[in-house]
C-alpha cells in the first residue's frame, strides 16, 4: 500500500528525495517551487516511510501525512443560493485542499426543505464519481435526522455530514461534524478553524480505510502511474485550462479532455505493455463531458 505525504523544505539536495522516491517505486504527485521553497506531494510504499524521514531530516525539511492526496472530494450544498452555499462550503473545500485533496463544490437542485428534498439520478451519478462527499447542512436537528438522509442514503461513496447541532447520529452518513451550520462570514476564529480541521481529519481516516480495504484486492496498476503515462502520451491534456488536467482518484483518474474527441487516444495509452482500455473502464463523466477512468482490480483478471 502506498503512503501519501507532503514534503516542505528548500531546494537544497532535493534531488536526494527524487532519487529515493524513484528507487523505491514511488511517485511525485505534484511539485511546487515558490522562490527557494519547495512543496512536494509524494506517494511511496508504506514500509519506506522511515527511510524517507531520514533523508528529509538530512535536507532540513518537514514531512507530514496527507492521506487526502490523490483523492477527489465533492462538497455538496443544498442549493446554489447565497442562503446555503458560500461560506461553509468554501471554507470546508479550502481546508480539504490544504490537506491534499482535489475538491469540487456542487449545489443541488432540490436539496432544501423537508417535503421536496431529494437528489436526481444525474446528481447521484456525479457525486459517486468522487471518492468522498461532504454535505454541508443546516442547524435544525429534526431536519437533519428525519429529512436530509434522503440526499445521501443511496450513495455508495463515504459521506460526511456537517451541521449546527454539536453531536448527532445521521442515518446513512459515515461521520458527522457538528458546530458547522449556516453562518454569514468566513471561518476566522480558532474554534471554527479547529472544526474545519476535524472535517479534513475525518475525511483522511475514511479514505485511508477505503485504501486498506482495496488493498485486499489491489488495483492492477497504480492511478499515479496512469496519470504519468497519460500526461506523457497525450500531450494535449497539458494544454487543458485546469491546474489539475489529470486528476487522481483512489481508483483511477479524471482526464479533462472532451470524451468524444479523445476517448480512443486515451484508450490506446500503453501502461506496462498493455492498452489502458484493457486495464480499466473508460466512461463519459457527468462533469463537463470529461473522461473518467476506473482501474480494474486484480481479481477481475483471475
Amino acid at each position: 500500500m502506498l503512503k501519501y505525504v507532503i514534503f516542505e523544505g528548500g531546494m537544497y539536495k532535493h534531488e536526494l528525495l527524487l532519487e529515493f522516491v524513484e528507487d523505491v517505486g514511488g511517485f511525485v504527485i505534484q511539485k511546487t517551487v515558490i522562490g527557494l521553497d519547495l512543496i512536494m506531494n509524494l506517494a511511496i510504499p508504506e514500509e519506506e516511510v522511515g527511510r524517507l524521514q531520514e533523508i528529509v531530516q538530512e535536507v532540513k525539511g518537514k514531512l507530514r501525512d496527507a492521506p487526502l492526496i490523490g483523492t477527489e472530494v465533492v462538497v455538496v450544498a443544498p442549493t446554489l443560493s447565497r442562503h446555503h452555499l458560500p461560506h461553509p462550503a468554501c471554507d470546508i473545500a479550502e481546508n480539504l485542499r490544504r490537506h491534499g485533496a482535489k475538491t469540487n463544490i456542487m449545489g443541488l437542485a432540490r436539496g432544501v426543505g423537508q417535503k421536496i428534498v431529494h437528489t436526481s439520478v444525474q446528481e447521484r451519478q456525479l457525486i459517486e464519481e468522487h471518492d468522498l462527499a461532504v454535505f454541508t447542512l443546516g442547524n435544525f436537528e429534526h431536519c437533519l435526522r428525519r429529512f436530509k438522509p434522503k440526499l445521501f442514503k443511496e450513495l455508495s461513496v463515504p459521506v460526511i455530514v456537517t451541521g449546527g447541532p454539536p453531536e448527532l447520529e445521521v442515518e446513512g452518513a459515515s461521520g458527522y461534524v457538528g458546530g458547522i451550520g449556516r453562518y454569514p462570514e468566513r471561518a476566522r476564529t480558532v474554534d471554527m478553524i479547529e472544526k474545519l480541521r476535524r472535517v479534513s481529519e475525518l475525511a483522511g481516516k475514511l479514505i485511508e480505510g477505503r485504501r486498506r480495504e482495496m488493498d485486499l484486492d489491489p488495483l492492477i496498476i497504480e492511478p499515479a502511474l496512469v496519470k504519468n503515462e497519460v500526461e506523457r502520451q497525450v500531450p494535449e491534456v497539458l494544454d487543458a485550462l485546469s491546474p489539475n488536467p489529470v486528476t487522481l482518484k483512489v481508483d483511477g483518474v479524471r482526464i479533462k479532455l472532451p470524451y468524444d474527441e479523445y476517448k480512443e487516444k486515451v484508450a490506446s495509452v500503453v501502461v506496462e505493455g498493455k492498452r489502458l482500455d484493457e486495464l480499466s473502464r473508460i466512461t463519459r463523466s457527468q462533469m463537463r463531458d470529461y473522461i473518467l477512468v476506473r482501474i480494474l482490480p486484480e481479481s477481475y483478471f483471475s
